[in-house]
């Protein structure tokens, strides 16, 4: 693929491939925690020892915050994954970060976000990967529930599950992602990773994932 005429969610994609941080099993599914069978693992972490594919993730969410979300104050990463991509964006807008652990502590000042919010400041969320949305909406629950006011929720990377898109239309904030899974199809077929047949079937996955393998 032409990396000069892709568009930034195929580059990334593109990458995500690349550095295997996403592997494609349609044939031989993945058993993700949750006990659902996927074609398809996801992990993210992994560009976090890649300086030119973190490097693109990084300009990625600064061109999404200027452009869908100005008036930012503060960064936030959802722990873990999210944390080392919110300290790189907030260093570069020069902004405050803080980080939202998935429950609080349960010692010393049983902080669930840890970092200053100030009540009334305005947050962007950054998420590695957004599969049914539920993490990603509780650490913006939590913002609220300090006071933050949740422009958005921004993520490297979605399965681009009905579910979870469901899930932010009726909590009232937006999602944003770099990549997502049309994207990683297309760049999949490109690199001849995936056959076209294999291609449709990744495709029909996606809409019903709870029985696709059942």
């Amino acid at each position: 693929m032409n990396k000069g005429t892709a568009s930034l969610a195929e580059q990334i994609a593109g990458e995500l491939l690349r550095i295997g941080a996403v592997h494609l099993r349609p044939d031989q599914p993945f058993t993700w925690t949750s006990g659902l069978k996927s074609p398809i693992y996801c992990d993210n972490r992994i560009t976090m020892s890649h300086p030119d594919v973190r490097r693109k993730i990084a300009d990625g969410f600064v061109e999404v915050i200027r452009a869908r979300f100005p008036q930012t104050e503060v960064v936030a990463g959802t722990a873990t994954a999210g944390i080392p991509h919110a300290a790189w964006v907030a260093e570069r807008l020069n902004l405050p970060m803080i980080y939202v652990r998935e429950k609080a502590k349960g010692h010393g000042r049983q902080n669930q976000i840890e970092g200053e919010l100030v009540p009334g400041q305005k947050v962007v969320v950054i998420e590695d990967l957004i599969s049914t949305g539920g993490s990603s909406l509780n650490a913006a629950r939590a913002i609220q529930a300090e006071g933050g006011i949740v422009l958005g929720v921004t993520a490297i990377f979605s399965y681009q599950f009905p579910k979870a898109e469901a899930l932010f239309r009726e909590a009232g904030i937006e999602m944003t992602t770099l990549s997502g899974y049309t994207a990683l199809l297309a760049a999949a077929k490109e690199r001849r990773v995936i056959t076209a047949e294999q291609e449709e079937l990744l495709a029909a996955w996606r809409q019903a994932p709870e029985t696709f393998y059942a």
